[in-house]
C-alpha cells in the first residue's frame, strides 16, 4: 500500500515539539484512514467537555486508504476536528486526481 507508512506525526503548536508514533494496527485496520481513522482517534484523545478553540482540541489530517495508489480521484485527505461553531464533529476533505 503505497499511502501507508505505519506512522502518526505530531505537531504540538503551543510548544514546537514534533514526534512521531507507530499506528495502531487495530485502528488502521478497522478504520481504513481518511475520515473513520481521524474521528476515532479525536474520540479517544479529546474530551467531551473541551473547548474547540483550547490547546487540548486536535486538528487531524488523514489520507485516505487509496491516497498514493493509481485509483482515479482517490488521493484524497480529511481534516477532522472538533468545531468552534457548533462544538461537535467537524470534517472536511481534498485531494485530487
Amino acid at each position: 500500500m503505497k499511502g501507508w507508512h505505519g506512522k502518526i506525526l505530531r505537531v504540538d503548536l503551543s510548544s514546537g515539539e514534533i514526534t512521531t508514533e507507530t499506528i495502531d494496527p487495530k485502528i488502521a485496520k478497522d478504520y481504513l484512514g481518511g475520515r473513520g481513522w481521524a474521528i476515532r482517534y479525536l474520540y479517544d484523545e479529546v474530551d467531551p467537555r473541551v473547548d474547540a478553540l483550547a490547546p487540548e482540541n486536535k486538528l487531524i489530517f488523514a489520507t485516505g486508504p487509496l491516497t498514493g495508489t493509481p485509483a482515479p480521484t482517490g488521493n484524497r485527505y480529511m481534516v477532522v476536528t472538533k468545531s468552534p461553531l457548533t462544538g461537535a464533529l467537524a470534517d472536511s476533505n481534498s485531494g485530487g486526481v
